[in-house]
């Protein structure tokens, strides 16, 4: 009987150990205690998704704990429960994680486990998208600049196998750190996404297959899996049936025409748009991007009458601190600091009128039991004091070791990821003036020679020359580069910074390439610019700037560098991001808890001269200023394109319809500039033209490379109150589009913007995209289409 009572303690004393271990497993991960957790399934049902069995509605939004503060993080967490979310969706960044090879971090600001921990303890449910691509506006997409010192690398493809196990071991490293916050052991993690919008990138199905095999192997083995792709796309390949497919689309799309094809292919699948954009990304030079309220709430409620799951893109956008902006191309066009996005949360963490209309949509529409969260504390913001610049480091006095190539190279092959870099060479005597080709700049070049500036060259515009005065023998020439983000989407990916081929000198019609070749590396980290040797002077060239301010108490602010010119910023030993002159971003977001009471340091490294060596601390962001160093617009003053003479190698007619077009030439016809003239459009009383997507068909039925493209004419471009560019028709970012001017008058037909395809092609055909939302305005109707080999008449 003692033997059955003792073993009997011993059964209830071990029950109630497991049960205790199994509490702490799900309730006291890592440093904070997170809610208990009652579920713990979420599968994929008829039509819908289940949680524990019952259907469940997703209403998720997108944060990226790099581009908020730690100490804010959860701040933002309790913003979208109050907006109406249940579910909070993140990208990891390969390269923020990995910034040198097999050397990973996931401490500090990079402490995602601790983020989804605090996602859970605000009763929150998660979705993890790892990569190893992400794009985000991020420099590479999050894939990491040391995969570009192999010089055949190919990234997002199996052919590499050096790409595949460097992106297997990474996601490995992820899964031991998310792997036990998985929905079925307790954590709150319900998705993980295998790679991203890989359908606008390539069509190898073998591909993620392969990544959706290392994405189990690192310990994802249990939770539901998922991809994403754009309704014009997501068909380009296949994946295993137990990965959901989800769509991405934005603000203002016709939602049962986005769904229409999935629906057709995947009839008994859970419906979700995995990236709902809610705004868009500002570039360096281009107007600030918006999307109206009305437009953005329309389509959402659609969703929410047909039931469909969606997560916001972005709810919170934050700021790009520090070299992580990326960059789209083709053209190449970097992102500002600023990823404020036009989100319903703005970049200081307030809720705008767009957050108001969500909340108000959402509550009634919540899966039972649920209720909106309670609105957190507003963070205080604080106005600073003029500060003023007295002393600076002259950057040609303060020259890094130099490496000695005797050809150029990029900064990779010089292990240097981001930053700047100075190439030095001698110069050999010359009487008459030169031309200096450079092949090519990666991103942004200023030319001295003996210490005096005599230009610059900027990759946005495709430019690669300057001119260079006489010179006497051993002048000494320098050309410092500063890299403004790598490109984060499609072919361009593979985007070496500095200097990637060759600088030649002409004369005339002699050419000679420079050799031999002094190299000097300036790294963005801290503790490099506070070595700098900072004197109280005024420096006249490329600088650093140093000062120090005061405060009695602290908060958030924004830093007005209106009177800088073009650099990178340091407070306190962080890296708060890039700056440039031209806008739209005219201020900085310094978050309050990186200040502190009693001084504070601010450094700026300015590529320039400052107008003023000032600057203040406002309460509210200029991101919507811009002053361009040359126009806008394409089509210069007095321009206008001259078809009298030239015979249309096409006339047609465009349906209504908004979804691609594949129109064939009656003829193969070879040419290099490519016009496309719209004569009327849908609607008669409209007078302006939009293109979202423009590819052109070579004789192999291949789509010629849009690498090379330039626009070299366009009639009318609206770039006052948006962003509607001609080169957003090949820009691969189908929510963008080219219009014609509409505030201030439009424009009457005909429109034309005429492409220089790089070289010439047999041209069979073309792929046309009318603009992807509700709106009709602007489509096309009847067009011309000419083909030259030489240019035409302007």
């Amino acid at each position: 009987m003692k033997k059955l009572i003792l073993a009997f303690v011993f059964c209830v004393a071990a029950y109630y150990s497991t049960q205790a271990q199994n509490n702490i497993e799900k309730t006291n991960i890592g440093a904070i205690k997170t809610a208990s957790v009652q579920t713990s399934d979420f599968t994929l049902g008829q039509n819908e998704f289940l949680l524990n069995g019952k259907p469940f509605l997703i209403r998720a939004g997108e944060l990226h704990f790099p581009r908020i503060p730690r100490a804010y993080w959860d701040h933002r967490i309790k913003m979208l429960k109050a907006m109406g979310m249940n579910t909070v969706c993140i990208y990891l960044f390969w390269n923020l994680h990995e910034e040198r090879m097999d050397s990973f971090d996931f401490s500090g600001q990079k402490d995602v486990a601790e983020f989804v921990r605090l996602i859970q303890a605000n009763g929150m449910y998660c979705i993890v998208r790892p990569g190893p691509y992400a794009c985000a506006e991020w420099d590479m997409g999050g894939l990491p600049w040391w995969l570009l010192k192999k010089k055949d690398v190919k990234v997002r493809s199996k052919d590499d196998p050096f790409f595949m196990e460097r992106s297997g071991k990474y996601l490995k490293e992820v899964g031991k750190q998310l792997s036990s916050l998985q929905i079925q052991k307790g954590g709150s993690i319900i998705m993980v996404q295998v790679e991203n919008e890989y359908g606008a990138f390539g069509k190898d199905g073998d591909y993620m297959e392969a990544t959706r095999k290392n994405v189990l192997a690192a310990g994802f083995d249990r939770v539901q899996l998922m991809r994403c792709d754009w309704s014009s796309n997501f068909n380009n390949y296949q994946t295993a049936p137990s990965v959901a497919v989800t769509l991405n689309f934005g603000a203002g799309s016709d939602i049962d025409k986005q769904f229409e094809l999935f629906k057709k292919l995947y009839p008994s699948a859970p419906l979700m748009c995995s990236e709902y954009w809610t705004g868009w990304f500002d570039n360096w030079g281009r107007p600030h991007e918006t999307r109206s309220i009305n437009s953005f709430i329309g389509s959402l409620k659609d969703m929410m009458e047909r039931r469909i799951s969606f997560s916001l893109y972005m709810a919170h956008g934050g700021t790009t601190f520090g070299q992580w902006g990326g960059a789209n191309a083709p053209p190449y066009s970097p992102m500002v600091t600023s990823y404020d996005y036009d989100a319903p949360i703005d970049e200081q963490g307030r809720p705008t009128d767009k957050f108001f209309a969500v909340r108000d949509l959402l509550k009634n529409y919540l899966n039972p039991g649920e209720k909106i969260g309670v609105m957190p504390t507003a963070l205080e913001v604080i106005e600073i004091p003029k500060i003023t610049f007295i002393k600076s480091a002259n950057l040609f006095e303060n020259l890094p070791p130099a490496q000695k190539s005797k050809s150029i190279m990029p900064m990779e092959m010089f292990d240097q990821g981001w930053g700047r870099i100075n190439y030095r060479t001698n110069l050999t005597a010359s009487t008459v003036p030169r031309k200096l080709v450079i092949t090519d700049v990666h991103d942004w070049a200023s030319i001295f020679i003996n210490g005096k500036l005599v230009g610059n060259i900027d990759r946005r515009r495709a430019e690669n020359t300057v001119q260079i005065p006489p010179v006497s023998r051993d002048a000494v020439l320098d050309i410092l580069v500063e890299t403004t983000g790598r490109v984060n989407f499609g072919e361009a990916i593979i985007d070496r910074k500095g200097i990637t081929q060759k600088v030649e000198i002409f004369e005339g019609d002699r050419s000679e390439e420079l050799t031999e070749w002094s190299c000097y590396s300036f790294p963005v980290d801290y503790d490099f610019q506070s070595k700098m040797i900072f004197k109280n002077e005024h420096a006249t060239g490329p600088a650093w700037h140093k000062a120090n301010f005061k405060l009695s108490k602290t908060g958030d602010t924004y830093l007005d560098l209106s009177t800088w010119s073009k650099g990178m910023v340091w407070v306190n030993g962080h890296n708060i991001g890039r700056f440039w002159k031209i806008g739209p971003q005219q201020t900085m977001f310094v978050p309050g808890v990186w200040l502190k009471k009693g001084i504070n340091e601010i450094i700026v490294l300015d590529l320039e001269v400052p107008i003023q060596s000032t600057m203040m601390g406002l309460k509210r962001p200029v991101v919507d200023k811009i002053v361009p160093d040359a126009s806008l617009l394409v089509r210069k003053n007095g321009q206008k394109l001259d078809l009298s003479s030239v015979i249309p190698v096409l006339k047609g007619k465009f349906d209504d319809q908004k979804n691609w077009k594949d129109i064939m030439l009656k003829n193969i016809t070879i040419g290099r500039y490519f016009c496309l003239e719209a004569t009327t459009s849908q609607l008669d009383k409209d007078m302006t033209s939009a293109i979202a997507e423009l590819q052109v068909m070579d004789a192999e039925n291949h789509m010629i490379s849009t690498q090379k493209w330039k626009v070299i004419y366009a009639d009318s471009e609206e770039m006052t109150a948006a962003n509607h560019a001609a080169d957003r028709i090949y820009d691969n970012q189908e929510s963008t589009f080219w219009q014609s001017q509409y505030i201030g008058g439009t424009v009457p037909h005909p429109h034309q913007v005429v492409i220089d395809l790089g070289a010439e092609y047999q041209i069979k055909g073309f792929r046309y995209l009318p603009r992807s939302d509700k709106n009709k305005s602007g489509m096309i109707k009847d067009y011309n289409i000419y083909i030259s080999v030489s240019p035409f008449k302007m």
